[in-house]
């Protein structure tokens, strides 16, 4: 199968986001990847709401929002309502994981798990079956363009492990030092979806490119 292939939009050229976002919607891209950062929880700013109503707008592909926010619970509802398809928090900002995991069930948007680089699989033992996503950190949270973590390898088998011992429908996706180098080994470990940045937004050929990750075997 296939991997999912979810570009990560904070790596577009604002100046033309609307460009960009249409040569998403004709590659085959599945997804688009919202980073959402705070400052407080990372070290570094991203977009708010009104650039992603823009994105809502233009997108014609499910958003993957993935929130690098302390306190993610207090705007849920809100990205919900700016088109979220998927709404990923971080373990590391969340003191009461299950039941933010429950309210982003409610709204009817799909429920993911964010891992930092340090944070072992295991913590999520007794959620597992109730996410549909977990992000696996491939570097840490903040800044795009960043050297990939090898011991993601490893981590990815051991979740796919997990998942598949609790009889889980939960996704694994790897974020972070993507590109056609290691693409195909996170696909054997058990990716099962990529978020990819700078490879693809530097390429001189950004539909290319996101094929070329599309068949990474």
């Amino acid at each position: 199968m296939q991997p999912i292939i979810s570009p990560s939009v904070l790596s577009a050229d604002f100046g033309h986001l609307q460009r960009d976002c249409e040569m998403l919607n004709k590659s085959s891209a599945d997804w688009f990847h919202i980073d959402i950062m705070d400052g407080i929880f990372v070290p570094n700013l991203s977009f708010g709401f009104p650039v992603l109503k823009s994105i809502q707008k233009a997108a014609r592909k499910p958003l993957d929002v993935h929130l690098m926010i302390v306190d993610p619970d207090r705007y849920l509802e809100t990205f919900q309502q700016h088109g979220a398809w998927q709404i990923s928090v971080h373990y590391e900002a969340c003191t009461h994981l299950h039941r933010t995991i429950q309210r982003i069930k409610s709204l009817g948007v799909k429920a993911g798990v964010a891992l930092n680089p340090h944070t072992p699989v295991h913590v999520l033992e007794d959620i597992i079956a109730s996410l549909d996503l977990v992000i696996l950190m491939s570097v840490n949270p903040g800044f795009g363009g960043q050297k990939f973590i090898d011991r993601t390898y490893a981590k990815t088998t051991k979740l796919k492990d997990m998942i598949i011992s609790q009889q889980s429908s939960c996704l694994i996706e790897i974020d972070g030092g993507v590109n056609a180098e290691n693409a195909g080994q996170l696909v054997a470990a058990g990716a099962d979806a990529l978020v990819a940045g700078n490879f693809v937004f530097s390429s001189s050929d950004p539909i290319s490119t996101i094929a070329k990750l599309k068949t990474s075997q």
